[in-house]
């Protein structure tokens, strides 16, 4: 079980400063998203959790020990769903088990269980040329399941989707996560999105970000986006970033 940390973290790339001191920290079994303007360096954030990047200043920690580089128990999921397209749901979703060296039997057990889990069951020998976007973003988020890992990093997952898809596909991720004990944390540009999904928020500035208010939502799911409570944070977050409503 992993508790994600990133504390006094700098991000400078040559000359240009990303990320300015920012603290943030992320308790196992919690969803937690992180907004901000473009070029604020959420991302870079996100990065450093999957041992992709790596602080000018700072310590990157999961679990208690500094992160040195990816590893299978933090799975990363791009916006772009990444699959290859010569190779069939299956196999793409089994490819990190092959890599592992598990047998073939216990793959295939496994792929099929994390394929029902997101909604594929009997797409196992379509390839990506034949399923729609939401599909395979399912796929892809399915790729990272089935190595179990403790958490799952999510960089603008939906945000290629159209906007029903998107909510759909917000729902899944909730069932997904719910009772898994898995730690979530979401990337997003969608306001909308960080308040239906997380228990915590992190707001950031613009370049070179920094996290300018941590917001913890109680309400419990599924949650009403028409709700008193749930506008009176999308006004909150719109006017740390300046926005107007």
């Amino acid at each position: 079980m992993q508790r994600l940390e990133l504390r006094n973290i700098s991000k400078n790339f040559g000359s240009l400063q990303v990320l300015s001191d920012i603290d943030i920290t992320i308790e196992q079994g919690e969803f937690a998203a992180i907004v901000g303007p473009s070029g604020c360096g959420k991302s870079t954030a996100l990065r450093m959790f999957a041992g992709l990047e790596f602080p000018s200043q700072g310590e990157a920690l999961a679990g208690g020990k500094a992160i040195q580089g990816p590893s299978p128990e933090r799975m990363f999921i791009f916006q772009e769903h990444a699959l290859y397209p010569w190779s069939t749901v299956e196999d793409n979703v089994g490819l990190g088990l092959e890599l592992a060296g598990v047998s073939k039997a216990e793959r295939i057990e496994r792929v099929n269980a994390v394929l029902d889990k997101v909604n594929l069951a009997g797409f196992n020998k379509y390839y990506p040329a034949q399923l729609s976007g939401g599909m395979k973003q399912r796929a892809a988020i399915a790729r990272a399941l089935v190595m179990d890992p403790d958490v799952l990093l999510l960089d603008e997952p939906y945000g290629a989707l159209d906007a029903l898809t998107r909510l759909t596909m917000q729902n899944e991720l909730l069932n997904i996560w719910a009772g898994s004990g898995k730690t979530m944390l979401l990337i997003t540009h969608d306001i909308d999105e960080a308040l239906y999904l997380a228990d915590k928020i992190f707001v950031m500035s613009a370049r070179p970000g920094q996290v300018v208010e941590t917001i913890r939502l109680d309400q419990p799911r599924p949650r009403n986006r028409n709700s008193e409570y749930f506008a009176a944070n999308r006004q909150k977050i719109m006017s740390l970033l300046g926005l107007e409503a």
